[in-house]
């Protein structure tokens, strides 16, 4: 559904700060609201090929591989994490980092909802308030839709989350692979996957009223 929006990010010398945020992984958050959003309610979650379709377009699509390639720009330039330096080799580890930390959540999330029989997908709601809608999105985030009807834990993005973050630390320096950051890590994933949830509630409406202006 929903592998972004979630980072430490410490600039050359200074000294671990947004150590809950090492690596933000946009790739899984901007396709999971413009490469999916449009077209994965249209596949029937009960077959696991669909599933696969769903993830499949979460981790590679062409929004997935053209946000990664922004963001470990970024990384780039504030140089992070250090030990991986610069130039062609230091953006290829990083991209490599990015590609691979989506793959694997993704990877995690196909097969837990293949086997829990949960549908990763977020369900707009399109009407009410703007609180009303908040919340929608927000319960959207934390329960998710059973194959069978009604809704529960939506255990396949808490446990891929996790997951990922704690297999990925493993390549990175000693110094990020800790059980604190690990934690925080996991944890600033699920909000993004929030914000990602609520970008694709809200930006719809935004984008009609947007194209309604032009002369």
């Amino acid at each position: 559904m929903s592998k972004n929006v979630s980072i430490k990010r410490p600039v050359n010398r200074v000294k671990r700060p947004f150590s809950g945020m090492t690596r933000l992984p946009l790739v899984v958050i901007t396709s999971s609201v413009f490469a999916v959003a449009g077209l994965s309610q249209d596949l029937d979650p009960a077959t696991w090929q669909n599933k696969l379709t769903y993830h499949a377009l979460n981790a590679y699509g062409p929004p997935a591989l053209a946000e990664s390639a922004a963001y470990d720009g970024f990384l780039q330039e504030i140089n992070y994490p250090r030990e991986w330096g610069q130039g062609a080799a230091g953006y290829g580890r990083r991209v490599g980092s990015t590609l691979a930390y989506s793959g694997i959540r993704n990877v995690l999330g196909l097969c837990l909802d293949a086997a829990l029989h949960q549908d990763p997908r977020y369900y707009r709601s399109g009407q009410g308030s703007l609180w009303g809608r908040t919340t929608h999105a927000i319960r959207g985030t934390f329960l998710t839709r059973k194959d069978s009807g009604g809704e529960t834990l939506a255990t396949w993005r808490f446990a891929s989350a996790y997951g990922a973050t704690f297999l990925s630390n493993e390549w990175y320096p000693d110094r990020l692979n800790t059980m604190k950051v690990g934690l925080e890590q996991g944890s600033t994933q699920i909000a993004f996957d929030l914000l990602s949830n609520l970008r694709s509630e809200f930006w719809p409406d935004v984008k009609n009223k947007i194209l309604r202006r032009k002369p």
